[in-house]
């Protein structure tokens, strides 16, 4: 029996539902109930599919990175209606419809319709985080075949993909850098942000960070934000090096920590910034920057203008300021001052000794600076100052004065020398008032005329340097201090001097005048100079307290505002070059000491600033220190916000200069003949003279080779070329005898190069400056003449010393030595060749003394030529080499006689007394002094036994009175010499011993008791008689030690 089938479907009635959905319970008995009916009926309902299979219209899914389920709610599940039938009611399988879905869902109970999405590959959160699609149910339709199967509505289904956290927090930069004024607390510092790759808030928030350097002032906050916790000091730490870690939320540290720099700059100070306080300069090396990377620190402040003021300090230097330091009459010179200027103050010297007495500043290099401390005063000599007070006069003077009494204080005053106690003109300091008196001469009229000019001066009592200038043209006198002018204020008048006969006397530093009782107090004190006279007691009053120097007067001609300015115009001082000053102002006082700059721009103001340079233009500059100061003034928009710029004080060190060494040399002793000295030309005293300066510098040099690298030190010479202002000529021993002798130079020579000459008994000084080559060409015509030259036996020593700079560098002492050659008698000139004894004459030579560096021949100018010099020493040569050969032959055969005895043998060498030769050499060659006394020579009239060179004649040089003795034997057969060695040995051996003796004649009569000079007698007269010697030609007086054998 087949089994009951279902009715078809369309028999079957669902029952109508008034909802669409039913609750669980109602669906499971629904369930139920068709699946009996099933059994009852299953082929019918087999044969029936009319119901959809239904899902929800919405489903949520969770689904995670590292899974592939999805989690779905409601969960999928497909109801049909046609359950329980077979196929009919079975849900075979879900659709999902979109493009790329990497999902699909998959069936998991046909029966009940349950399902599962899951997806297909590796999903990543950070790439899509959620996805949107639709999704079909479908049944298993009429049969296995699924033919006829039905399909569900659309149900949309939202998937989100839950994120892991696999990713660790990343900082954004790779280091952080801020910067923190010191002494301040920031809210915020600087902030650090790091991010993290994770999908979600919970894993990609980044949570905290953290410092992780141990023990700074700083903390961090959540968000990244650092802080000080304390002041920081610039001084304790200038910069921090933090390293700040990140975690985010799921407590995942970054990876790499951060380093986080954090500097401290100082508290803001406007100023200058970026100088030195010391700057060194080289002298010679032209200008030098001193502010090269100098610049305004205004701490953001808006400004605008600024002003500064560079000073450069110099007072301490010289007169003021670094400047030539030459005699003030030779700088008067050089500026192109007329002639005829009378120095009161003039250095020193043998000529010029009146300041000889004055105390005198040594602390600057040769600068010839007086002081008077109100006990001193010099009077000028008469006829130093000729002053014709009718003609226009200038009086120069360097002055230092501090705040002086009620006293007057005279610098210059001309007042009567005896009698009265008339001023005639002064220039005096009085309460720190310059004061002139000026008293006319007697005239005609006898009206009042100003007298006195009155100048009010800070400078007068400033104690400091200062250059006066006062120009005197009757009415009219003007001052010139540091050459700026000034007209008195007030002028007194006076009644002209009353006509008197009575001399004047000039004084500096007090005045000559008669004793009134109420002078200064310290007359006691002062070792004043004290004269009676019909008129009284005069002496010296009114004594000047300061220092002095270049105190000048001329006559006849004013100074002109050009030379004025010269001489105060200083070596050294600032100077600012710049191309574009657009928009500044400079400014600059006389003595290039004091700069001011202002302007509005801090770009322009500071690169003028930049090109401030110091310059010295001596070749020789006063070492030592320059202060240097900056005084700055800034206006700003808000006149009570402005800010104050600090002083800038620092100093400029100009290095010592290399020293020069002025060297003079050339002939220092020759003798010329009496007419040259007694000539109207006489004779020259340097006619070759040479003037050099040379330096001596330290070069460093590195070493050569692969070894370590190391600096040797070398000296180097290098010559150089510079000016010299005096030169003096010393006479040594006795001085001149006018009468007879003088030192000239060529005046108009002089004069034409603007040099003076003051000559005495003593020598002559050159003043002037001039280069070395000028000086050395007029040293070459400086003339000795001496009108008895032939009777006095002339000997005279001068002695040569020049200078630069007012006596700074000094030359070596160059002495010359000058004599006369006296004429010599005729000489009888010995034949060269051998001659007979009984021929042999002496002969007589005359010396003249010229030991010295420097021989020279009668006539001027000329030494003894190279050719004769040559010739010289080939004679020696030939002569010395004469010697040594007949000393070896004579003790060659000494020896072979000495040897012959000792053994006895026969063939002993016999002397032949009879074939003795004497030949005498009178050295008719050229021989210098040394070889001459070697020789034996000596000249006949040295009578205290002094060495004497030989006489230098016609280029031939004589040694007199030497004769050599040469001993040869005579050389006979030996049958002979047998003969008379039998015959006469004994007389033979007697005869050798007195020949031997002969040679050393000297030294054998030492040897004996006897006087030598008796002995030498002896032997001479004994080799008489034997008539081989003339007895004259050794005689005792000629004898000289002879050579050694």
């Amino acid at each position: 029996m087949l089994p009951q089938q279902p009715p078809p479907p369309e028999s079957r009635q669902p029952q109508q539902r008034s909802h669409r959905r039913s609750p669980p319970a109602a669906s499971s008995w629904l369930v139920t109930a068709t699946a009996l009916l099933g059994l009852c009926g299953g082929g019918w309902a087999a044969r029936v599919n009319k119901h959809k299979p239904w899902i929800e219209t919405t489903y949520h899914g969770i689904v995670t990175e590292n899974d592939n389920t999805v989690l779905l709610d409601p969960p999928l599940i497909a109801l049909d209606k046609d359950a329980p039938l077979h196929y009919a009611g079975e849900i075979c399988g879900f659709k999902i419809h979109g493009q790329n879905v990497p999902f699909d869902a998959v069936v998991v109970d046909k029966s009940t319709g349950e399902g599962i999405i899951r997806s297909k590959e590796k999903l990543d959160c950070e790439l899509q985080k959620d996805y949107t699609f639709t999704i079909q149910a479908y049944d298993c339709g009429k049969g296995p075949d699924g033919a006829n199967s039905k399909k569900s509505h659309k149900a949309t289904v939202h998937i989100q993909v839950n994120d892991v956290n696999e990713y660790a927090p990343i900082f954004k930069e790779k280091s952080y850098k801020a910067t923190v004024i010191e002494g301040k607390k920031y809210d915020n510092i600087l902030k650090v942000e790091a991010v993290d790759a994770d999908c979600s808030p919970q894993f990609s928030q980044i949570c905290s960070y953290e410092i992780v350097t141990p023990d700074v002032p700083f903390i961090i906050d959540k968000d990244g934000y650092i802080k000080n916790t304390e002041k920081l000091s610039y001084g304790k730490e200038s910069q921090y090096k933090l390293t700040v870690t990140a975690y985010d939320c799921g407590k995942k540290r970054a990876t790499e920590d951060v380093l986080v720099k954090i500097s401290i700059k100082p508290t803001c100070k406007p100023g200058w910034q970026g100088w030195n306080k010391r700057i060194e300069y080289e002298p010679g090396t032209g200008s030098l920057a001193l502010f090269p990377n100098i610049h305004l620190e205004t701490c953001d402040e808006p400004i605008t203008s600024i002003q500064a003021t560079v000073e450069l300090e110099t007072s301490h230097i010289g007169k003021g300021c670094d400047r030539d330091t030459y005699s003030e009459k030779s700088l008067h010179r050089l500026c192109g001052a007329s002639s005829g200027t009378a120095e009161l103050l003039p250095p020193p010297s043998s000529t010029l000794n009146w300041t000889v007495g004055l105390p005198t500043d040594n602390g600057h290099d040769s600068d010839q600076v007086f002081e008077f401390n109100g006990t001193q005063a010099v009077k000028i000599p008469e006829g130093v100052v000729t002053v014709n007070l009718k003609e226009p006069f200038m009086i120069s003077v360097w002055m230092r004065h501090g705040p002086g009494g009620r006293d007057k204080e005279t610098i210059l005053c001309n007042s009567d020398k005896t009698d009265m106690n008339r001023h005639h003109y002064s220039l005096y300091v009085h309460n720190c008032r310059l004061v002139f008196l000026f008293r006319q001469d007697p005239s005609e009229e006898k009206n009042y005329k100003p007298a006195e000019f009155h100048w009010k001066l800070n400078q007068v009592c400033d104690k400091e340097w200062h250059h006066y200038v006062l120009n005197v043209e009757f009415p009219s006198v003007t001052l010139y201090v540091d050459g700026v002018s000034y007209d008195p204020f007030p002028v007194t008048e006076d009644y002209p001097l009353h006509p008197s006969k009575i001399e004047t006397q000039l004084v500096v530093g007090a005045c000559w005048q008669e004793y009134s009782g109420n002078e200064n107090d310290n007359e006691t004190e002062a070792e004043a100079v004290t004269v009676t006279s019909a008129g009284g007691e005069l002496h010296m009053a009114q004594f000047f307290r300061g220092n002095l120097a270049g105190l000048m007067i001329r006559s006849g001609k004013l100074e002109n505002k050009k030379v004025i300015d010269c001489l105060y115009t200083c070596k050294e001082g600032l100077d600012l070059q710049v191309t574009d000053s657009k928009g500044m102002k400079v400014q600059a006082n006389p003595s290039q000491s004091v700069l001011t700059l202002e302007g509005d721009d801090i770009e322009q103001f500071e690169k003028a600033m930049q090109h401030i340079s110091y310059l010295n233009s001596r070749q020789f500059p006063t070492p030592g220190i320059r202060r240097l100061q900056i005084t700055s003034t800034i206006k700003c928009f808000s006149e009570d916000a402005c800010m104050s710029v600090p002083l800038v004080d620092g100093y400029v060190m100009v290095l010592q200069p290399e020293e020069p060494k002025i060297s003079l040399s050339g002939i220092n002793h020759f003798a010329r003949a009496a007419s040259e000295f007694e000539s109207a030309e006489g004779v020259s005293l340097f006619p070759e003279l040479r003037i050099i300066s040379t330096i001596t510098r330290e070069v460093e040099q590195d070493a050569d080779g692969d070894e370590e690298p190391t600096v040797q030190e070398s000296l180097v010479s290098e010559e150089i070329m510079h000016n010299l202002d005096t030169c003096e000529i010393t006479v040594l021993g006795q001085e001149l005898n006018q009468d007879e002798e003088s030192l000239e130079v060529d005046t108009a020579r002089l004069q034409q190069k603007g040099i003076e000459m003051s000559s005495s008994s003593v020598g002559v000084i050159i003043t002037g400056v001039d280069t070395m080559a000028s000086y050395e060409e007029l040293l070459h015509l400086v003339r000795y003449r001496n009108w008895h030259a032939s009777a006095s036996g002339l000997d005279r020593k001068f002695k040569l010393v020049c200078s630069e700079l007012n006596g700074r560098y000094v030359s070596n002492e160059f002495k010359v030595e000058v004599s006369v050659i006296h004429t010599a008698n005729p000489v009888e000139h010995a034949n060269h060749m051998a001659a007979q004894p009984q021929f042999v004459h002496p002969v007589h030579h005359s010396f003249v003394d010229l030991s010295g560096h420097n021989l020279a021949n009668p006539h001027p100018f000329s030494v003894v030529p190279s050719t004769a010099t040559v010739v010289i020493v080939v004679c020696v040569s030939f002569l010395v080499f004469m010697i040594i050969l007949g000393v070896f032959r004579i003790r060659a055969a000494h020896q072979r006689t000495m040897r012959d005895q000792d053994s006895g043998k026969e063939n002993e060498m016999d002397w032949d007394d009879s074939a003795l030769t004497i030949t005498v050499n009178p050295m008719e060659v050229g021989l210098g002094p040394a070889a001459c006394w070697a020789a034996g020579g000596v000249d006949s009239s040295d009578k205290k036994g002094d060495s004497l060179g030989p006489e230098l004649e016609a280029g031939v040089c004589r040694c007199p009175a030497v004769a050599f003795l040469f001993v040869r034997p005579m050389r006979t057969n030996t049958a002979v010499k047998r003969k008379r060695r039998r015959r006469k040995k004994r007389k033979v051996r007697m005869g050798r011993k007195k020949m031997i003796s002969l040679v050393p004649s000297l030294k054998a009569a030492r040897r004996k008791k006897g006087s030598p000079r008796k002995t030498a007698s002896r032997e001479s007269t004994a080799a008489a008689r034997m008539g081989r010697l003339d007895p004259q030609l050794l005689s005792p007086s000629l004898l000289r030690p002879p050579l050694r054998l």
